[in-house]
C-alpha cells in the first residue's frame, strides 16, 4: 500500500478533519482515506453537460413539448409582462 505525507496543512483544517472523523466514528487517518477514495471515484465519472443536468432536474415537472433551440441567437432579458 502507498503512503504519503501532507506537509504545511493548516491547523484549522486538521481540527475540522478530526471533528469530522469523530462524527463518523473513524480515526483521522481512516477519515482522510475515505475522503481520498471518494474523490478518486468522482474523478472517473463523466460530468453530465448543463442541458442534461437541467433536463434531469425538471423531469418531473410535466413538460412534454420540445423547447426551441436558441443556439446562435443573441441573449435577451426575460419579458414577464406577457
Amino acid at each position: 500500500m502507498a503512503q504519503f505525507i501532507v506537509r504545511n496543512l493548516e491547523d484549522d483544517v486538521k481540527a475540522r478533519l478530526k471533528r469530522r472523523a469523530e462524527r463518523h466514528g473513524r480515526s483521522m487517518e481512516d477519515e482522510v482515506r475515505h475522503i481520498l477514495r471518494n474523490a478518486a471515484k468522482e474523478e472517473n465519472r463523466p460530468v453530465p453537460k448543463l442541458g442534461s443536468r437541467i433536463a434531469a432536474r425538471f423531469k418531473k415537472a410535466g413538460l412534454t413539448a420540445d423547447l426551441p433551440e436558441l443556439r446562435g441567437q443573441p441573449p435577451r432579458s426575460a419579458d414577464f409582462d406577457k
